[in-house]
């Protein structure tokens, strides 16, 4: 989403933590495409090591792939015998000499004939003179290579099948450890991650990775062993042609090194710039009614097209740079058929060596040519998965969070008690936001936590989930040090309610059942009832059994909250968080839930983050936080009393409401325009200049509804 849409409490956090990097973990930097460049070696062989706990498997591929190329690689020598066999009857029958001539015989009177070169070339033919094509000889050849090859395909299908399976769970316990991962992060991660750019990496990426090792490496282990095999058949026939065809051995190094080389930035550019056009798309379409509300479609889509272009130049560089590989090599291939087909057919006419061997060695050199062309031609593919396997890697190598105690803690009988001693906490080192903070809450109580907008309430209640760890003191529940509890333990134990609702994909029973696992569905209705959800949950066509879709966008924002509060109401947690939980219900719906939140907090221990004051004058202890400070506390008629930032707070708040009115009235501006105005001290001026501020008792009117 573009910068114009984000709320004044992301940028104060923003502020806080620094200015969060697409695409990357901080010392990736991720978004400058050029600053690292693939590290192609080391990076390949972690990939590769991932089938290591698949190695018997593998072993059985390797085995089956060296049978299966050498049967393949023995057949152009054996079906160069049936040229010979071919040749030989063509030659037998085309000579005329009486019955009982030997070839030795033919050969001498070439040569008294003067035609050396044609008795040269039958040489090394092996012919009977007036003889024509011995067919059962040639049969029997026919059928040897028919069935060399059908062995060898039958045995090359069972590799594949094998590897696919070995690659098909290799990428089940990637996807797995990612996931994994993902759990064991700590928060501080995702703060600095766009939600698309994670995304993009545990689905895109993964998904990348495992076509290009799918396409690759089958035809990869094939094409090196088949090099290695007709290199070997090559020599066997003849070490010279075999030299000539190892030239382009060397050149097809040199080329797809120089070539890959500069691909290799490229195809990093384009996994890059996909993350990144992701996480530009999933902000905008999550954010679409924002996007729409202020009119900055415009910027979002220069956003995107200027990324979306970014991406396009990355990926037709890569693909077409990578893609010249393909071309050249098969130039350098054909230049080195020419060249063996000249110099053999010089070879044969010389009589060192037969037709059927020339014909068996040309067969060599595509077969040798070729697989080299397929390498080369994998080399982009190969470097597209690589890339997206380090980007894979560098969520596995993610600083995770503090592992839990070894021996950990149980509070067997929990109460409630919080208690803050001397903690410190900052975002960044060099910005300090809580500072030697002391606070103790007994069991049962109700803590107020007020404040302007990135005064850090918010972060207090993290710091009790352990979303964060601190930079100093420590935090106890029931005198327990939480960072002696394993998170499981201690977050089973607190009910959380958050602003920002979020509900899952699937019914609204399920979203409420989702705070206990194993809840009945007599104990979902009841605490939906507890929570009025239950008022709206019958208008709707199925009830209970109503799918909501991924952003519940079938249900009112109000509704949603309701939702979410009765989740909390079905855990039954020791310790209950409300960060502005009825921020987006209707004032008289609001008077009801506090109702029910009330029961909820009873005999519980409750921190309450709220803007509206009104909705807080009943808590026990309210905290003003400035700057991370606790500045005030006390109760809500102690605060008032005291005149202090508190005070300020209140007046300012009514202050809009009380100018309406006495403006709509008519009545003159001062201390009477906010007739529940109570002199509580110079220090917490009125709305209109005077003393004072509204009295508490009096911000409801008699109808029920809040006077804010």
């Amino acid at each position: 989403m573009a910068e114009g849409v984000k709320t004044a409490e992301e940028k104060a956090a923003e502020s806080r933590r620094g200015p969060a990097r697409r695409g990357g973990p901080p010392h990736m930097a991720i978004g400058q495409p050029t600053e690292k460049s693939l590290n192609f070696g080391p990076s390949a062989k972690r990939l590769l090591g991932r089938l290591r706990p698949h190695r018997v498997k593998v072993g059985v591929v390797l085995v089956l792939a060296v049978v299966s190329v050498t049967l393949s690689s023995i057949g152009p020598k054996v079906l160069g015998r049936a040229t010979d066999l071919i040749f030989a009857g063509v030659v037998g029958r085309t000579i005329k000499a009486p019955p009982g001539t030997t070839k030795q015989q033919v050969i001498d009177a070439l040569r008294q004939q003067g035609r050396t070169t044609y008795a040269d070339l039958l040489g090394n033919v092996d012919f009977i003179p007036g003889q024509g094509i011995d067919f059962e000889a040639l049969g029997q050849v026919l059928l040897l290579v028919i069935s060399l090859f059908v062995v060898a395909s039958l045995l090359m299908w069972a590799q594949g099948w094998i590897l696919q399976g070995v690659l098909q769970r290799t990428m089940f316990d990637l996807r797995q450890e990612v996931e994994a991962k993902l759990n064991r992060l700590p928060l501080p991660y995702f703060d600095k991650q766009p939600r698309g750019e994670v995304l993009s990496r545990v689905t895109n990426d993964i998904d990348n990775v495992n076509q290009s090792l799918q396409q690759t490496l089958s035809q990869l282990l094939n094409s090196l062993l088949t090099v290695v095999a007709v290199l070997a058949m090559m020599f066997w026939i003849s070490w010279v042609l075999a030299l000539i065809a190892l030239v382009t051995i060397p050149i097809s190094v040199v080329v797809t090194g120089l070539i890959a080389k500069r691909s290799q930035k490229l195809f990093v550019q384009q996994w890059r710039n996909t993350g990144e056009l992701n996480g530009i798309v999933e902000e905008t379409f999550t954010g679409h009614g924002l996007v729409k509300v202020y009119g900055r479609q415009k910027e979002t889509e220069a956003d995107f097209k200027r990324k979306n272009d970014e991406l396009f130049g990355a990926s037709f560089g890569a693909q077409f740079i990578s893609g010249i590989i393909m071309p050249v090599m098969m130039f350098v291939g054909n230049l080195n058929y020419v060249v063996i087909a000249v110099v053999g057919g010089l070879r044969v006419t010389s009589g060192t060596m037969t037709l059927g061997d020339v014909q068996a060695f040309i067969q060599y050199s595509r077969q040798f040519t070729q697989p080299l062309t397929q390498v080369a031609s994998m080399a982009n593919v190969l470097q597209s998965g690589v890339a997206s396997a380090e980007r894979v890697f560098e969520v596995l190598d993610a600083d995770e969070q503090e592992p839990d105690a070894v021996s950990p803690a149980r509070i067997e009988d929990p109460h409630g008690a919080v208690a803050f001693e001397e903690v410190s906490f900052s975002y960044t080192p060099d910005k300090p936001l809580i500072e030697d903070l002391d606070l103790s809450v007994r069991p049962g109580q109700t803590v107020a936590i007020v404040g302007p907008t990135g005064a850090g309430k918010t972060t207090l209640v993290n710091l009790i989930m352990r979303f964060y760890e601190l930079d100093g003191g420590r935090i106890t529940l029931d005198g327990v040090d939480i960072r002696d509890l394993t998170r499981h333990d201690l977050r089973s134990r607190i009910g959380m309610v958050l602003q920002d609702t979020w509900l899952f994909g699937g019914t609204i029973r399920d979203n409420i059942g989702y705070g206990r696992p194993g809840a009945t569905d007599e104990e979902v209705v009841a605490a939906a009832r507890a929570t009025f959800v239950d008022r709206f949950v019958h208008s709707l066509p199925d009830g209970y059994d109503t799918v909501l879709d991924d952003e519940a966008s079938n249900i009112s924002a109000g509704e949603k909250q309701l939702v979410t509060i009765a989740r909390a109401f079905l855990s039954d947690p020791a310790l209950l968080i409300l960060d502005e939980a009825t921020s987006s219900v209707d004032t008289r719906t609001e008077l009801l839930v506090q109702k029910a939140m009330a029961a909820l907090r009873s005999d519980r221990t409750s921190f309450v983050i709220a803007h509206r004051l009104s909705t807080i004058r009943d808590a026990d202890l309210i905290l003003v936080m400035e700057e991370g400070r606790i500045v005030e506390k006390g109760s809500h008629a102690e605060l008032l009393a005291a005149g202090g930032a508190y005070a300020t707070l209140y007046a300012a708040q009514f202050a809009g409401a009380a100018a309406d009115l006495d403006e709509g009235a008519g009545a003159p501006a001062g201390a009477d325009g906010i007739p529940e105005l109570a002199g509580v001290g110079a220090a917490a001026p009125g709305p209109t200049g005077g003393p004072g501020v509204p009295a508490p008792d009096n911000a409801v009117t008699s109808d029920g509804t809040a006077a804010d």
